[in-house]
């Protein structure tokens, strides 16, 4: 199925502008369809969720919606979705909380590939109940994340694993069915960061075998906030701080304070929208599974224009090379810092931005330092004049 891209790229204000943007790892561009659901939101009557008048009604249904746009997008229960002010901040609420079960000698394991948000609230969870963490490493060369080398790591003490979906660097897709399984064997959880891996391969929660998904809205056409997904069981048995006039139900009780309502019906938008992308079905769950397969196969055939372009400009250094990936690549202009070449990309119009992007452990892994490298990720907007524009302004740079 054939991605119609100009029609696309026709949603995005943004892109009258006339920038080619390679930043979406770190938050893509926003569809007129999101900012209308948005601004009709805020400026309706609306109150707190209830029953009574129009208002309250009103929230509820936002938040109902949203609840069941992201099951559709995840294939998960809407029970055990719960909404946060960020992916790092669900995590941090999720490790904190699962903590408390935790005694001294038990064990987390994390991995190098990881963005901080999927390791520090972990070490730090771990440091407070006296658990040791134990680490796995990648192959630097290929950029992969070995199943057999985080299953060495899995003890009967181990409680919790976490891992990405997909590197928000290197774009590593690591085979998250397969250390889901030896987790699980291992009596412990899995906690998947599929921030980089929702927005580029369709995602269903339960093939993937995550206790826990987490995800930002804001990395696939919506507002900025936080996701994280669970089987409403799996929450109930969390022990969560909560005011004492606020539902003891979940996902409710998860979330703290009045939620954003306005938020939460940009996100419902934004799935409609990538439930829009390549398919009629009836069903929201289908057009989603339907479109998302559409866009990985268009972003691979981009992405593919892209790797051959930069490997055969003289003087570009590629960092890893998965087997897997999401169309995200991480790489240097000998000769020039990671700053130059993001500046000069700038100057002709190319968002790629240069940085370790919170990958930290895996910058540093690949010798790169706290400073890492030049990023740049396709969108389902980007087309090969993009690809193109950005091609010969790393080959300008490296001259």
């Amino acid at each position: 199925m054939n991605l119609d891209v100009d029609r696309i790229r026709s949603d995005f204000p943004a892109l009258d502008e006339g920038i080619a943007y390679f930043d979406g790892p770190g938050g893509t561009q926003v569809p007129r369809q999101v900012a209308d659901a948005i601004a009709r939101t805020m400026t309706s009557g609306i109150s707190n969720r209830g029953t009574v008048t129009a208002a309250e009604a009103r929230a509820e249904e936002v938040v109902v919606a949203a609840r069941q746009a992201v099951a559709d997008l995840l294939g998960c229960d809407p029970g055990g979705v719960v909404f946060a002010r960020s992916m790092t901040q669900a995590t941090y609420d999720v490790s904190r909380a699962l903590a408390r079960q935790w005694r001294p000698g038990d064990e987390v394991v994390v991995t190098r590939l990881d963005h901080d948000a999927n390791i520090r609230p972990w070490v730090q969870a771990a440091a407070s109940a006296g658990a040791e963490v134990r680490w796995v490493g990648f192959d630097p060369a290929s950029g992969d994340l070995g199943v057999d080398d985080v299953r060495a790591a899995l003890s009967e003490r181990t409680r919790v694993v976490a891992v990405t979906g997909a590197s928000n660097v290197l774009g590593t897709r690591p085979d998250v069915p397969a250390i889901a399984e030896a987790v699980h064997d291992a009596g412990a959880l899995l906690y998947v960061d599929g921030v980089h891996l929702t927005p580029h391969a369709p995602v269903d929660v339960a093939e993937l075998g995550a206790d826990f998904y987490a995800c930002s809205p804001y990395k696939f056409f919506g507002p900025h906030h936080g996701v994280v997904a669970a089987a409403p069981e799996l929450l109930e048995r969390l022990d969560v701080d909560k005011l004492l006039p606020s539902t003891d139900r979940v996902p409710e009780r998860l979330e703290l304070g009045t939620l954003p309502y306005e938020v939460l019906a940009g996100t419902t938008a934004a799935v409609d929208f990538i439930a829009g992308i390549a398919s009629d079905a009836p069903e929201r769950r289908t057009r989603v599974l339907e479109s998302m397969r559409a866009v990985e196969e268009q972003e691979d055939h981009l992405f593919d224009r892209l790797l051959t372009g930069l490997r055969g400009t003289a003087g570009v250094r590629l960092h890893g090379s998965p087997k897997r990936s999401t169309p995200t690549v991480f790489f240097s202009v000998e000769g020039r810092s990671h700053r130059e070449v993001y500046e000069h990309l700038a100057s002709v119009g190319v968002n790629a931005p240069a940085s370790s992007f919170y990958a930290l452990e895996a910058s540093r892994w690949l010798g790169l330092g706290d400073t890492g490298a030049v990023r740049a990720g396709l969108a389902p907007y980007t087309d090969a004049d993009d690809v193109d524009r950005l091609l010969a302004g790393v080959a300008e740079v490296a001259r």
